[in-house]
C-alpha cells in the first residue's frame, strides 16, 4: 500500500466513523464506493472489505451508545438473528453474482434510499 493510499484510507475511515456515529451508516454507503474508486477493488472485494472494517466501527459506536442507554436492546435481538441468518446465505450469493450486476444494484439502492430520505419523513 502506498502512502497516498494509506492517507486516503485514513480519510475514508474518518468519514465512515462520522457517518456511522451520527447516522448509523457508513459501511456500504461510504466505504464500498471509496474502495472501488480509490483502491481499485472489485465490487465483491469492496463489499467484503467494508464488512470487515464495520465490525470494529460497530463495536465502538455500540459501546458508546449503550453507555448512554440509547440502544434499544429489545429490538437488537430479533433484528440481529434475522440479519445474521440471511447474511450467511447472502454472502454465498455475492460469489455467484457478477461485479457489474452488484455495482448497478448498489447504485440503484443508493439512489432509491437517497430519494426516499429526501422526500419522505
Amino acid at each position: 500500500m502506498t502512502t497516498t493510499q494509506f492517507l486516503l484510507g485514513l480519510g475514508v475511515g474518518a468519514v465512515t466513523g462520522v457517518l456511522a456515529a451520527l447516522c448509523g451508516v457508513g459501511g456500504g454507503l461510504i466505504m464500498v464506493p471509496a474502495f472501488v474508486f480509490f483502491f481499485a477493488l472489485d465490487q465483491k472485494s469492496a463489499v467484503a472489505t467494508s464488512l470487515a472494517v464495520i465490525i470494529a466501527v460497530s463495536l465502538v459506536a455500540t459501546t458508546k451508545y449503550a453507555s448512554g442507554s440509547m440502544v434499544k436492546w429489545q429490538v437488537v435481538l430479533p433484528v440481529m438473528i434475522g440479519a445474521v441468518a440471511t447474511t450467511w446465505v447472502a454472502a454465498d450469493w455475492l460469489k455467484l453474482l457478477s461485479n457489474d450486476f452488484l455495482t448497478r444494484a448498489f447504485a440503484i439502492l443508493m439512489i432509491v434510499v437517497g430519494i426516499r430520505m429526501l422526500f419522505v419523513r
